[in-house]
């Protein structure tokens, strides 16, 4: 097994008891890591509510956690999403953002690609006035390697339609993130 292999590798006895299920333990693990290779976003969103009494403003799910890996290192980065719509004509159940944002960040990713990914499905399938995502994440390949810097979070944004166009819009939504640091779940 590919786990073994990597004990080894570092210097580790596999055959120890500590270590004997690990390998078992770690396939568990990685295929709750990277579940979101078996979800269809675009799926949790098909569900539409059109009884909105004209309802058009602006819906925001915010400090969303979230655990996804760098595809570059496959390091852990620990995050928070705020999503943002306004609705036309039609309003989607707010799990269903939560759900989008699990299922792109259970891949390896990019923040920025993770980002983008999240705004344009929003915007494909819901077909909105606008959106708006903004993702901070803390990036262990930058804090447990490498250049070994803590506290460093990374700030992504991604405005779509009135959110891109109206600079009111941009920031209402901006103003409901808070400043500051990024904490775990």
């Amino acid at each position: 097994m590919a786990f073994r292999t990597i004990f080894d590798w570092i210097g580790e006895d596999s055959s120890r008891d500590g270590l004997r299920d690990t390998p078992k333990r770690m396939v568990r693990a990685f295929q709750d890591y990277f579940s979101g290779y078996g979800d269809d976003p675009r799926k949790f969103l098909a569900r539409t509510f059109h009884e909105t009494d004209g309802y058009d403003e602006m819906i925001v799910l915010r400090n969303i956690p979230f655990h996804s890996h760098c595809e570059h290192h496959m390091a852990p980065i620990v995050g928070r999403a705020w999503v943002a719509y306004v609705p036309s004509n039609r309003v989607v159940g707010i799990s269903k953002l939560a759900r989008v944002v699990e299922a792109y960040a259970k891949r390896l990713q990019i923040q920025e690609r993770l980002t983008a990914q999240i705004a344009n499905t929003i915007e494909d399938v819901l077909k909105p006035h606008g959106v708006a995502v903004v993702l901070k994440a803390t990036h262990f390949c930058i804090s447990a390697r490498g250049v070994r810097k803590h506290d460093v979070d990374l700030v992504t944004s991604r405005m779509l339609g009135c959110f891109r166009d109206n600079p009111i819009s941009r920031q209402e939504f901006l103003a409901m993130i808070p400043n500051g640091t990024v904490t775990g779940p």
